[in-house]
């Protein structure tokens, strides 16, 4: 039988580095393939190739027996590919309608789009794949889940067949990720074929029909989850045994490195995202801020950081109350950020990786001698971060910007994490990295725990926040649902305060978490 889709010898290099090594690619009709590999091992790269955002210096690519060209995304397309990508591509203040029709619109006498054929069109894809999607809402109102649910109906919309999903489940709650994968199932159970990037191998174990990994540009293995377990998947990635489960002591708490009264802010727009929110961090102590993306902790993490400003309240570092700060005075004050969106805001991308290693710090000594820099000290600090951290590198001269992401993040994470500090702000830390990574990131968020820091962990990866966390306070709409002992609160539960579901009983209290909100706890 002929496959749906099939790559031969597909091969990308980029200055000082092979991306892809004359890879081997097959996918099947109704096949659900799981693409999984390191950070840097080539699989973006390869799903660029496929998607036509990137050019192969050699390689074919076939669908349905038949040689092609993608030169474009447009190519694709035509080709019945598509691609649903991890930061979703919508407007939101179009309908889902506007949003679907977007470079497919049709008219209706003469210059008025035809807004009534596609909005129909679009329920009957809703319908025949579950998706379950009002064609006339606004894009901006919709909960995370269901966005994407739009980006999918715009491939659907356009008759692709080849389905790719570039991390699908990073935004969602467990329960919407449970959604998400009902789908995809469905889809392949009516001809759909889909490729899947991911780093959560339960999710590759429970959901897909074939697991491939590439390991530095090249295809290690196939398998089937039958045949596989997370230690053997992870092992395969990294090349080495991986250890999935931190050994987490019972936390130490000492004296109080953080506190918000009474938090109001902002965001760009003058709209309050964060409503009237307190908490308390204590040093020894993991304090985790669970949510869906967009509830407020971008603009809480800019408040606490020094980046935004905040409208009313106050926050306390180590005692000291502080109305307005600046991120250089939090670092002056014994903090670290591991900011949420790391280009914009953790590297300078025209720098090289040695510079942004020491970017904080980089007006002090060792650095920085009466206001030189010493040249020969920034090398050896990078060269130290580099072989601990993992990043991978062609060189410290490199321009950061040239690594791919999760080796970007490395290069934050080794620069806050190195430093001696009392309090860490981590928002996202292992975002788009591998298992390998996320085992040596959350070791070392452990250990500065265990050596008296506080650390303010937030993160939409649910599984990260249950690990790792001794409280957890999760957000919702920008305030704050509830806070409860990690040990004493399931992962579902805290899914369903994260959807908004906040009439439960907390563990181990008579009160609801609306009750509990509302006493500021």
């Amino acid at each position: 039988m002929t496959p749906v889709l099939e790559l031969t010898g597909i091969t990308k290099q980029f200055p000082g580095v092979l991306a892809n090594d004359h890879i081997d690619l097959k996918l099947e009709k109704g096949e659900i393939l799981a693409l999984l590999g390191e950070n840097g091992a080539g699989k973006s790269t390869l799903m660029n190739i496929l998607y036509g955002l990137y050019q192969p210096d050699s390689g074919t690519i076939f669908v349905n027996g038949k040689q092609i060209d993608v030169h474009s995304s447009i190519d694709a397309i035509r080709a019945g590919i598509g691609m649903v990508h991890q930061h979703f591509m919508l407007i939101p203040v179009f309908t889902v309608t506007d949003n679907v029709m977007l470079g497919e619109e049709s008219l209706v006498l003469g210059d008025f789009l035809d807004r009534k054929t596609a909005a129909a069109r679009i329920r009957k894809i809703s319908e025949q794949y579950n998706l379950d999607v009002d064609p006339n809402a606004m894009v901006g109102d919709l909960p995370v889940g269901v966005q994407q649910r739009v980006e999918i109906i715009k491939l659907l919309y356009r008759d692709a067949s080849i389905l790719i999903f570039d991390e699908p489940t990073a935004v969602l709650t467990p329960q919407e990720a449970d959604e998400l994968f009902k789908i995809m199932r469905s889809l392949s159970e009516q001809g759909k074929s889909i490729i899947f990037i991911t780093h959560k191998l339960r999710e590759v174990l429970e959901y897909s029909d074939r697991i491939m990994v590439i390991r530095r540009g090249k295809v290690i293995g196939e398998t089937t989850p039958s045949d596989a377990d997370q230690e053997k998947l992870a092992e395969m990635m990294v090349g080495r045994a991986v250890n999935l489960n931190q050994d987490k002591k019972k936390a130490q708490k000492g004296e109080i490195v953080l506190q918000a009264k009474d938090l109001v802010v902002a965001d760009s727009t003058k709209k309050i995202t964060v409503h009237s929110i307190t908490f308390t961090l204590y040093s020894g102590e993991i304090l985790g801020i669970a949510g869906v993306q967009g509830n407020g902790q971008t603009e809480l993490e800019e408040a606490v950081t020094g980046m935004r400003d905040f409208e009313s309240g106050e926050i306390q570092i180590s005692g000291k109350v502080i109305r307005k700060i600046k991120p250089r005075e939090f670092v002056e004050a014994g903090g670290a950020h591991v900011p949420e969106d790391r280009q914009r805001d953790g590297l300078i991308l025209s720098f090289p990786v040695e510079d942004n290693l020491m970017l904080c710090t980089y007006y002090k000594p060792p650095f920085s001698i009466n206001g030189i820099l010493d040249r020969k000290e920034i090398r050896r600090n990078a060269q130290t971060l580099i072989s601990e951290f993992d990043v991978r590198t062609p060189s410290p001269l490199t321009d950061v910007g040239t690594l791919s992401g999760g080796n970007q993040q490395k290069v934050i994470v080794a620069r806050e994490l190195s430093r001696n500090n009392r309090l860490i702000v981590a928002s996202q830390p292992t975002r788009g990295l591998d298992v390998g990574s996320i085992e040596y990131i959350h070791g070392q968020l452990l250990k500065k725990r265990d050596e008296g820091c506080g650390i303010l962990l937030i993160s939409s990866e649910l599984d990260e926040i249950m690990e790792l966390s001794d409280r957890i306070l999760v957000m919702y709409k920008g305030e704050a649902i509830v806070t409860v002992d990690a040990d004493a609160v399931s992962k579902s539960e805290i899914g369903l305060y994260m959807a908004g579901i906040s009439q439960q009983r907390i563990p181990g209290s008579s009160e609801t978490a609306a009750e509990k909100s509302s006493m500021g706890e």
